[in-house]
C-alpha cells in the first residue's frame, strides 16, 4: 500500500511544482464522441489534408490538456495532426465515480497473490477507446504516442491492433514486469514535504487546472493492476518503436522502459538527462527532435515501399 500511496504523491507533487501552459490547447474546441458506449472527449491540433496523424495517450488521471502546450504545439509545427483525448474517468470524459474508489490496501494484497483486482474496466479497455475513437473519425491508422499509463496503453493498442499502428512511440512506460524495481524512495521526500491546509486545497486546484483528475488516479491504478505483466503481449509489438525514459524516473525507473525496449524487435530506446517522471519544459525540444525524427523515417519508409509496389 505505501507504495502506492507514494506513487499517486509523487504525481500530485510532481505536477504542482512543474511549469505548464494549456493556453494553446484550450483555443482548440472540446469534442464529443460515441465509444464503446461511452463518451470520449477529443481535440484536434494541426488539421489538414496529407498531415501524418498522431494520437497522444496520456498517463494516471490526466485529461488530454496534461500534454501542455510545448509538446502538442511542436509536434503540430512538425507537420503533423494531432489527435488528442480524456480516456475514460477523466476529464470530461464518461466518469466511473459512481462505482466508487478501490481499497488499495487490499487490492494490491489480491494482486500481490495473484488473483484478480476489482475494477470498472481495464487497460484493454482503455486501448480498444483509442482505436474506436480513431474509427469514430475515419483514421485507418496513426503513429501511437502514450507517455506512462498512457504508453502501456500504446504498447496494447500496438500489439492488438497493429494494422491500425503505423509506428509506437512509448515514453516513461512499462511493460508491467514484476522483476522491474519498484518507485524509489524519492517519493518518500516529495510526502514529507506536502503542505496541508490551505496550500494543500491550492495544490489540488493547480493539479486540476493543469488537466489531472485525483479522484480519477485510484480507479486508472486499479485498470493497470487488472492487466497485470504485459511482457509476453509487447514482445509481439511489430511496429517501429521509439522508446523514451528519463534517467531521474523515481517513480517507473529506467529499468523499465530498457525491459520494453528489448521485448520490441528492433526499437530504439533514449535515456534524457534533466528528466524524471514528467515533461519538463527543458527536455521537451529533446524529445520532439526525437520523436518526429521517428515518425518521419516511417513516414518515408512508407511512402517508399508504396513506390516500389507500383507496377
Amino acid at each position: 500500500m505505501k507504495h502506492i500511496i507514494l506513487y499517486l504523491l509523487l504525481i500530485f507533487t510532481s505536477v504542482a511544482q512543474a511549469e505548464f501552459s494549456r493556453t494553446y490547447l484550450d483555443t482548440h474546441p472540446l469534442k464529443m464522441a460515441q465509444v464503446n458506449g461511452i463518451e470520449i472527449a477529443y481535440r484536434t491540433v494541426g488539421e489538414g489534408e496529407g498531415r501524418p496523424k498522431v494520437v497522444v495517450i496520456m498517463g494516471l488521471g490526466g485529461s488530454n490538456v496534461a500534454w501542455g502546450d510545448n509538446m502538442i504545439r511542436g509536434l503540430a509545427e512538425a507537420g503533423y495532426q494531432v489527435l488528442m483525448f480524456d480516456n475514460r474517468d477523466t476529464g470530461a470524459s464518461t466518469r466511473f465515480d459512481q462505482w466508487g474508489q478501490p481499497t488499495l490496501w487490499l487490492q494490491l494484497l489480491k494482486r500481490q497473490l495473484n488473483l484478480p483486482v476489482n475494477a470498472p474496466y481495464s487497460l484493454d479497455d482503455m486501448a480498444a477507446d483509442a482505436v474506436g475513437l480513431m474509427d469514430a473519425l475515419g483514421y485507418q491508422d496513426g503513429h501511437i504516442i502514450g507517455t506512462s499509463m498512457g504508453g502501456m496503453i500504446a504498447q496494447i493498442v500496438a500489439a492488438k491492433y497493429p494494422q491500425r499502428t503505423r509506428s509506437l512511440i512509448s515514453i516513461m512506460s512499462t511493460t508491467g514486469a514484476r522483476h522491474l524495481p519498484p518507485p524509489t524512495n524519492l517519493a518518500e521526500t516529495r510526502l514529507r514535504n506536502l503542505a496541508e491546509g490551505e496550500a494543500e486545497e491550492e495544490r489540488e486546484a493547480s493539479i486540476r487546472a493543469r488537466g489531472f483528475y485525483p479522484a480519477s488516479m485510484p480507479r486508472h491504478l486499479m485498470a493497470v493492476f487488472k492487466v497485470g505483466d504485459r511482457s509476453a503481449e509487447v514482445a509481439t509489438i511489430q511496429a517501429d518503436t521509439l522508446v523514451l525514459h528519463g534517467v531521474d524516473d523515481g517513480l517507473i525507473p529506467p529499468a523499465h522502459g530498457e525491459h520494453t525496449a528489448e521485448l520490441i524487435k528492433g526499437s530504439k530506446y533514449v535515456l534524457f538527462e534533466g528528466m524524471g517522471h514528467n515533461l519538463p519544459p527543458a527536455v521537451i525540444p529533446d524529445l520532439i527532435a526525437n520523436m518526429t525524427s521517428h515518425i518521419n523515417a516511417v513516414e518515408a519508409a512508407t511512402e517508399a515501399l508504396a513506390i516500389e509496389s507500383v507496377p
